[in-house]
């Protein structure tokens, strides 16, 4: 049976804070040079006004922001009174908003620090999980897709636009760069079942590829090219599947010309999450009663109304709609379309429950 995702919840975020880093720190950047500018153009309206030097001018300033009621240097002018005014109008409500919003910040990269060791306590216990590098537009499908499978995954995104993303979701992330060997390890790749690549480039994705590999020989990695020509690049750099969108999507056209039923019918069974009907593989455990059996014995299609549209063998071997006197064995993957409820009672009959 496939295990629940490891999910990090939140009702949601705190405002202005976890959500939003970049903003809270591009508003204190904001805040203080819209401070400087106020102290420069207090300065140098003192100097033009009262015509005072730059130490008191500057003084007087610093003071008047400050409202710690020193008093004046000289006695003010009625337009240096004007500019006082200004100054506290103004300047005051920069100082608070800065000093706020630098409070802010330290209280949000606290609590990120404190939720940050929480997501790696739950990544660490992770089992057999998959990995997804990239949160794009399809970065972002796949985790949606293994979501609803329950499967449990780790994304490591470098964005910090896109980690408020996938915070607000509740997924379990690395920030990072994922071509890194410590971040990959922070996500547990040593431990991890698959890895998922679809960074923007294919550039980046050979470099994941290549890391991988190398931290975990058999993991099981699939890619995205962008182009055809790194496709037999991303197979000597490791990996063991490399999808191309761009054939995927133009043979899916062409499908939809030629053959619209057949097209209808897989969407149907792939897209279509309000119907029951499914295609599931199935791995055969050596303990399950299954093991031994022939198709026919084994009561798939008569008990749980399942259609065996191929078998994998252990050995790599396919066999394409298989009769009823072929025999499962344990480590074999069976292809089964079916409804869910039977699909559930398979896999707890093929791990042997």
């Amino acid at each position: 049976m496939t295990k629940k995702p490891v999910r990090l919840r939140r009702k949601g975020n705190i405002p202005g804070g976890i959500g939003h880093p970049l903003d809270a720190r591009q508003q204190l950047t904001y805040a203080l040079v819209f401070l400087v500018l106020v102290v420069a153009a207090g300065t140098v309206g003192f100097m033009a006004i009262e015509n005072w030097g730059f130490l008191d001018s500057f003084y007087m300033t610093i003071v008047t922001l400050s409202t710690v009621g020193y008093g004046e240097v000289y006695p003010l002018s009625y337009p240096g009174k004007i500019l006082c005014i200004l100054l506290i109008v103004t300047g005051v409500g920069a100082v608070a908003y800065a000093v706020g919003t630098a409070g802010r910040i330290m209280l949000d990269d606290r609590i990120r620090a404190v939720l940050g060791r929480r997501v790696m306590k739950s990544i660490q216990k992770l089992q057999n999980h998959y990995i997804i590098c990239g949160f794009g537009r399809m970065g972002s499908v796949i985790c949606e897709e293994l979501a609803d499978r329950n499967a449990s995954f780790v994304v490591v995104e470098n964005d910090e636009n896109v980690i408020e993303t996938i915070e607000r979701l509740g997924y379990l992330y690395v920030r990072g760069d994922a071509t890194l060997d410590d971040v990959l390890k922070d996500a547990g790749i040593d431990r991890a079942l698959g890895l998922v690549s679809v960074v923007a480039g294919d550039t980046g994705n050979v470099f994941i590829v290549l890391t991988a590999r190398g931290l975990n020989p058999k993991l099981n990695i699939v890619v995205r090219s962008a182009t055809g020509e790194s496709i037999q690049k991303l197979i000597r750099a490791g990996a063991n599947k490399v999808v191309s969108p761009y054939y995927l999507g133009g043979f899916r056209i062409a499908q939809a010309l030629l053959s619209p039923t057949v097209i209808d019918f897989l969407e149907t069974i792939v897209h279509d999450k309000t119907k029951e009907l499914r295609l599931e593989e199935v791995l055969i455990s050596p303990k399950s009663r299954l093991a031994g059996a022939t198709l026919a014995t084994s009561g798939l299609r008569k008990d749980l109304n399942l259609i065996i549209l191929a078998i994998k063998e252990a050995t790599g071997g396919m066999q394409f709609n298989p009769s009823y006197e072929t025999e499962i064995k344990g480590g074999d993957t069976l292809v089964v379309m079916g409804h869910t409820p039977s699909l559930q009672q398979l896999e707890e009959i093929a791990e042997g429950a």
